[in-house]
């Protein structure tokens, strides 16, 4: 079941969702939940969903990156991302840490704003202590696309979108950047638009 996805303006994208706890992961409702999150970002098409965006305020999210979705980014463009497919997963209870690696930006999009995206600077190396679909601990220690996608979704889970941390001259719709940004580095798309 495909399930609606709020947008900006709406108030529960800015309150912090609250713990799950470990009653409820394993519940017939949090595990169907997962379900349809799972069916929703996949139909949208995303790489990540949490919960809050589909109106609940849980400390929940699902993460997918599938090969296909790389399809319209060069060798280059997947190297420099740092990006490779990642199997479903979900992270419950998020703590996330940064590491001492820097900050790399990159364009940015959400499906709770839909038709734009920004630059964003995102730490390029982050560990997450959560728990999975099952209740279990887990450590997450990524770098690149995986760390940015992490950072989005556990940002998601404190009521912050990527519009509090974008380059804001750099926001644009979709449909421009695919004309004027996309095969831009970085680099050449800040000095256009400083």
């Amino acid at each position: 079941m495909r399930l609606k996805i709020v947008s900006v303006g709406e108030a529960i994208l800015r309150q912090p969702a609250r713990p799950v706890t470990a009653a409820e992961i394993r519940s017939a409702e949090i595990q169907q939940l997962i379900q349809h999150m799972r069916e929703t970002v996949n139909d949208a098409p995303g790489v990540g969903l949490a919960a809050p965006q589909v109106g609940l305020p849980l400390q929940l999210a699902v993460i997918e990156d599938k090969l296909e979705y790389f399809a319209s980014l060069t060798a280059e463009q997947i190297a420099e991302r740092e990006r490779q497919p990642l199997p479903f997963h979900v992270i419950i209870n998020p703590t996330l840490h940064q590491q001492p690696a820097g900050e790399v930006e990159f364009f940015e999009g959400c499906l709770s704003v839909p038709g734009f995206t920004a630059i964003v600077p995102r730490s390029r190396q982050v560990r997450v202590l959560c728990q999975d679909e099952t209740g279990t601990p887990r450590i997450i220690e990524a770098s690149g696309w995986y760390a940015r996608i992490l950072q989005h979704e556990i940002d998601h889970l404190r009521g912050t979108l990527y519009l509090d941390r974008m380059l804001s001259r750099t926001f644009c719709s979709l449909d421009l950047h695919a004309r004027l940004w996309k095969d831009k580095t970085i680099a050449e798309v800040k000095a256009a638009l400083a």
